[in-house]
């Protein structure tokens, strides 16, 4: 197909082109017409010819000279300028032998003959001139339509539909058609046609790039020949009703091809050097139009998707059960949800613009600033926190804040807040806190009820139980009942030691008469005598005694932590360190042995059967301290609690 592509041509062959029309043989009839008279005499003239010229002063072959000016002009509207020199040329020819050699004035007839030469051309140059201006015309009349369509329309369909129109118009085709590119610009859709039907058009909605390389690679070409009888062509467009002449041309915005336009002529037409500049000129500003066309409509579509997206933002942000705030780097308040109405008790009305110190205590209100200077430092991320709220009517209101700091162009811009109201959560949470206290509490003035019990009246009627034995089996006078006696003594003796022992661990005397660091050491002895691990107790700081409760809460800690090291943890080595600092104490307890992997949550540890651990977390919490695990399979298990004093 593309040997039928060639470029456009000037002239080629202007013999043969003029041949073909009319107005040629005209042009050469009326020439013969007008030489044959200059070269007879005997031919007569009409009465109203002789009348003419005697009027006129003018003699026979000055009238006919002067009618050689029609031939010219003539052939100036038909073949433009370049016509009407030839055929002033041609006119030349046939008066000067009858200027020079027979006329009886050849001065006046050269003269006449010269004039004659210079006036047709002068004549032919000038409606040359007035042609081109009008075709100038017409191409900005055609071109201002064009712009003037594409400005009142910014979508695609209309602008093509309206080019095609004056594309048509403008160039007297009898169709035109335009392919936009299918988005990678190997392949072109048909967009918008005229002068062919629906059925055609279906027959030919699609071109292959490589189809229209030499538009694509050289810009306007023009396509010759019939196409009828040519495979390729017809294999490219067959639905064209046999086109003798095609121009093609670009469309271009921006250094890229958009699409293609095709002018298509059912007979032969020469196209001049005006009309290929005006369907390159129209090809560039559809082209450029259609860009517009789809950049709009790409600004237009991500409009659309930016708008429902804050819709749906919006009613999240109105419709969410949490209190949703905005509150600019001064701290007032830009935009909130109705839930925050519920929260505050405020109207919308009154929490735009308020500051939101007026909204907190001041204990919250510093932490928050604490936080968003944070923020501003180092933006990105969110964070969680608790504060208090003063609510409308007075009351306060416990609530989990999520923060977070929003940008505009890298900047910070203001802060986002999603607040939840976790006042009966943190009561509930308080209550039982404090429920699981009273119960730790009582639990451990039973524990020492019941170890006092134990060693004031059970341990101590054991040692008399076990003194009376012994006299017996001195007074028996039986060996063999003496032997029996001194069994029973030894069994006195062991469920003493046992009553001892348990008196101990449910409540050690050291703890409550030497303070924490001496029952600690008892207890790594005691614990050490029954194992076969070697316990270590180190501390740091000054010692001292610290209050009862937060002495008794971090012994049972170290007590569970070295059951489970004991138990669990296949270990042969455990260090206890107790760190005395000016406002708190940290104890660390550390096995080497099997370790395990840490629970994410106090629910997990409960679930998995860890109610050990789940224990000690209680203890510390309810002195508001922090209990942290850490633990590997195969790197033993850290154990640290720590609690103010």
């Amino acid at each position: 197909m593309r040997e039928w592509f060639v470029g456009y041509r000037k002239a080629g062959q202007p013999l043969t082109k003029a041949i073909r029309k009319p107005g040629f043989w005209f042009i050469l009839i009326l020439l013969a017409l007008l030489t044959v008279p200059q070269y007879s005499e005997t031919l007569g003239r009409p009465a109203f010819l002789v009348n003419l010229t005697d009027s006129l002063g003018l003699s026979r072959h000055a009238l006919e000279r002067i009618l050689y000016l029609a031939p010219i002009i003539w052939a100036g509207f038909l073949f433009g300028m370049r016509g009407a020199i030839l055929v002033s040329a041609v006119a030349l020819v046939c008066m000067l032998p009858r200027s020079i050699f027979l006329s009886p004035s050849p001065a006046d007839a050269l003269f006449e003959t010269g004039a004659v030469f210079v006036v047709g051309n002068v004549i032919a140059f000038t409606f040359d001139l007035l042609r081109k201006e009008r075709t100038r015309r017409t191409h900005l009349a055609t071109l201002n339509e064009l712009s003037r369509a594409s400005s009142q329309s910014l979508e695609v369909d209309k602008v093509l539909k309206t080019s095609i129109e004056s594309i048509a118009s403008a160039m007297n085709s009898e169709s035109a058609l335009i392919y936009l590119s299918a988005g990678d610009g190997s392949r072109f859709v048909l967009s918008a046609y005229k002068g062919i039907s629906d059925e055609s058009a279906a027959e030919i909605d699609s071109l292959e790039a490589e189809d229209a390389g030499p538009i694509i690679q050289s810009g306007p070409s023009v396509l010759t020949g019939d196409t009828s009888r040519n495979a390729g062509w017809s294999s490219l467009m067959p639905a064209l009703e046999s086109p003798k002449c095609i121009l093609g041309a670009p469309l271009k915005s921006k250094g890229n091809i958009l699409g293609l336009l095709f002018v298509v002529y059912s007979s032969q037409h020469e196209f001049s050097r005006d009309e290929i500049s005006l369907v390159s000129a129209i090809s560039n500003q559809i082209g450029i139009a259609v860009d517009n066309a789809r950049l709009y409509e790409q600004q237009r579509d991500a409009a659309e998707q930016i708008r429902q997206s804050e819709e749906k933002y919006r009613q999240l942000f109105d419709d969410a059960h949490d209190a949703i705030w905005l509150h600019d780097l001064d701290g007032r308040i830009l935009v909130a949800n109705s839930a925050c109405v519920n929260l505050t008790g405020y109207p919308l009305d009154e929490l735009r613009g308020r500051r939101m110190a007026d909204l907190l205590t001041p204990e919250s209100q510093a932490v928050m600033e604490k936080f968003e200077d944070g923020f501003l430092k180092d933006p990105g991320g969110s964070t969680i926190l608790e504060i208090t709220l003063v609510r409308k009517d007075g009351r306060q209101a416990c609530l989990q804040l999520a923060t977070s700091l929003l940008l505009d162009n890298e900047r910070p811009a203001a802060f986002q807040h999603i607040a939840r109201d976790i006042t009966e959560e943190r009561r509930m949470k308080d209550n039982l806190r404090y429920y699981l206290g009273q119960v730790t509490r009582a639990q451990e003035e039973e524990r020492k009820r019941i170890s006092r019990e134990l060693h004031d009246d059970t341990i101590q009627a054991l040692i008399v139980l076990a003194r009376q034995l012994d006299d017996l089996a001195e007074k028996s006078p039986s060996e063999e009942r003496r032997q029996q006696m001194e069994k029973l003594w030894q069994q006195a003796n062991a469920i003493m030691d046992g009553v001892r022992r348990l008196s101990q661990d449910l409540r050690p005397a050291a703890l409550d008469q030497l303070g924490l660091l001496p029952a600690l050491e008892w207890l790594a002895s005691d614990i050490a005598k029954h194992s076969d691990m070697e316990i270590i107790v180190t501390s740091e700081g000054k010692e001292r005694r610290i209050g009862p409760e937060v002495e008794l809460v971090l012994f049972r800690i170290v007590q569970e932590a070295l059951r489970n090291a004991w138990r669990h943890s296949d270990g042969t080595r455990c260090e206890i360190g107790v760190v005395f600092g000016e406002s708190n104490v940290r104890i660390t307890v550390c096995d080497n042995g099997k370790g395990f992997e840490p629970q994410d949550s106090m629910g997990d540890l409960v679930k998995n059967g860890r109610l050990g651990l789940a224990g000690m977390h209680e203890r510390v919490q309810m002195l508001n301290g922090t209990l942290k695990v850490e633990s590997e399979p195969g790197r033993g298990t850290k154990v640290t609690a720590e609690a103010a004093v």
